[in-house]
């Protein structure tokens, strides 16, 4: 747990984002965090020549609109994306969208990355950084991909995908586990006890 001192003083955080995975990961890390979804117009992603700059901006974009609106203390914004074999992976648009990403995913060697910004809403100052995590999956079956789309887990989730630990399907991960689910814990973490170091000095 990242505030595991019951007397310490703790910034107040606000997730700028509907995401219950990444909300879950700050519970489990001990963490209160209020929600605020920006529902801001994001750029698309592919029309970034550098795929970690344009994540980066987008997490950066969603910090400050809800700045804008008037949250204080501390922001979290992330945005999060899969990369097979070039092509980039956001959220299903539908069923049918979920089972084309499923498809992709099935046997391959993929990235999953995420840009995430902690924004001071006193200073306006911004720190974070771009995780990649790689993850490899074994062949799906035909009866696997079906039950999975019944199942409604593929909804809201980057790549149609929510990872499990253990996992049935990914063989190999290498990086944050964390970041797959939506947020690198070790990286925002550091960022974390720095803001809270911050407020008890």
């Amino acid at each position: 747990m990242l505030n595991s001192n019951p007397e310490r003083l703790v910034p107040q955080l606000t997730l700028a984002s509907q995401s219950r995975a990444r909300r879950q990961l700050l519970q489990d890390a001990g963490i209160d965090v209020s929600i605020r979804p920006t529902g801001i117009d994001e750029p698309d992603l592919s029309q970034f020549s550098d795929l970690e700059a344009g994540l980066a901006h987008v997490a950066e974009l969603k910090a400050r609109a809800a700045w804008r609106s008037g949250v204080t203390g501390w922001i979290l914004a992330a945005d999060t994306v899969t990369r097979v074999d070039g092509e980039l992976l956001g959220k299903p648009e539908d069923r049918a969208d979920a089972e084309r990403m499923l498809r992709l995913l099935s046997g391959s060697t993929h990235d999953v990355l995420t840009g995430w910004r902690l924004l001071d809403t006193v200073t306006g100052i911004t720190t974070g950084s771009v995780e990649c995590t790689k993850l490899t999956m074994r062949p799906w079956t035909e009866a696997e991909i079906l039950a999975y789309l019944d199942g409604g887990e593929w909804e809201g989730r980057c790549g149609a995908y929510g990872l499990e630990d253990p996992d049935p399907f990914v063989i190999r991960t290498e990086g944050s586990h964390s970041n797959v689910v939506g947020l690198p814990m070790e990286r925002f973490g550091v960022a974390w006890d720095l803001a809270c170091r911050a407020l008890n000095t």
